[in-house]
């Protein structure tokens, strides 16, 4: 197991994480995989057997059910672990348990702790923005648990570049802890966040953890042209993250081929261009089965060829968009079509 910095805080995570959505269940949840504490016990064991130092969660997964069972999973080997978790989401059907004021977050780091069954997180994570509330608020608030100690770092996720930076500025203007990664969907079938959050993170030298780098299964090499999944598939009763399927069996038929000339697996190849990529820090994987657990641990230490590399980058390249594309550097062409003379 590769591990790579976080940011600039010399903590050291897996290049592997495992994210916890599997575990617990519900109504709501259940859809993602219902893994009660001897299922995800055996799972957390055979991540760390592995390397396996990062474990994400969230406060609103299978409501509270992910924290209870991954807590329980690392009572005695908290020490070895860094936990990451979020907050954000709703909680409850009062007007104020969701969002990010002072009042939500307070309340659900103090459920979080007693959840985990420890006394810090080691990454707390703000899961989505909040329009309602102030950015110095919630900056300050998440300020103050990095300095009592009950939080170690604190980290964003999903947000846009120009937001993380308001918030970067904010936190050096008012002299409080800043964010030190962005959580953030990327994969083969989504690479959006090239336009501006990678470069952000990058200059900002901010750690990128990665959620659903196979996008929700699809690019796990079960779905092909011949088989785009039926009416009990999960990606047809919740397609999330959402999948250009026209985009997508292009960059399948790609990872096909380069698979079967490694011979390998599609996840493994297409969690190794993820894993490729230089601004990445950790890659979070889902598993339902030790079998699913292992296929995908098997990706750390894939080197793909400059020519692998290639081919998957471009098959699943997205279009240049204003502003960037008059301003290509060393390909007149582009700049001598678009720029007015």
């Amino acid at each position: 197991m590769k591990y790579n910095l976080l940011g600039n805080t010399g903590v050291l995570v897996s290049e592997i994480g495992l994210g916890t959505m599997t575990f617990g269940g519900g109504e709501k949840w259940g859809v993602f995989g219902g893994l009660g504490e001897k299922e995800a016990g055996f799972l957390i064991d055979q991540a760390m057997d592995a390397g396996v130092n990062f474990f994400d969660t969230a406060n609103v997964y299978s409501d509270g059910q992910s924290e209870e069972i991954l807590g329980k999973a690392l009572k005695n080997k908290r020490h070895q672990a860094l936990i990451a978790t979020k907050v954000r989401g709703r909680t409850g059907s009062g007007p104020n348990e969701l969002g990010l004021s002072r009042l939500h977050i307070i309340g659900q780091v103090e459920a979080s702790l007693k959840r985990l069954g420890t006394d810090y997180i080691d990454l707390y994570q703000v899961h989505n923005p909040d329009q309602l509330t102030d950015w110095e608020e919630t900056l300050r608030a998440l300020d103050d648990l990095v300095r009592s100690g009950k939080v170690r770092y604190i980290g964003n996720s999903n947000m846009t570049g120009w937001n993380i930076m308001k918030t970067r500025g904010l936190s050096q203007l008012h002299g409080l802890h800043s964010f030190k990664s962005s959580q953030s969907y990327y994969s083969l079938a989504a690479r959006e966040i090239e336009r501006e959050i990678i470069p952000v993170l990058q200059d900002q030298n901010m750690g990128l953890i990665v959620w659903s780098p196979l996008s929700g299964g699809f690019l796990s090499g079960k779905y092909t042209r011949d088989n785009p999944g039926n009416g009990n598939d999960r990606h047809a009763n919740i397609p999330f993250p959402p999948v250009d399927k026209d985009k997508v069996f292009p960059i399948i038929d790609t990872l096909q081929d380069i698979a079967a000339a490694n011979k390998t697996t599609v996840a493994r190849i297409a969690l190794a261009w993820v894993l490729n990529q230089k601004a990445v820090t950790s890659v979070v994987i889902g598993a339902k089965r030790p079998d699913q657990l292992q296929d995908n641990l098997a990706a750390s230490g894939i080197i793909l060829t400059s020519d692998e590399l290639s081919r998957l980058d471009e098959v699943s390249r997205i279009p240049i968009e204003y502003p960037a594309w008059p301003f290509l550097e060393g390909d007149d062409s582009i700049v001598r079509k678009h720029a007015k003379y």
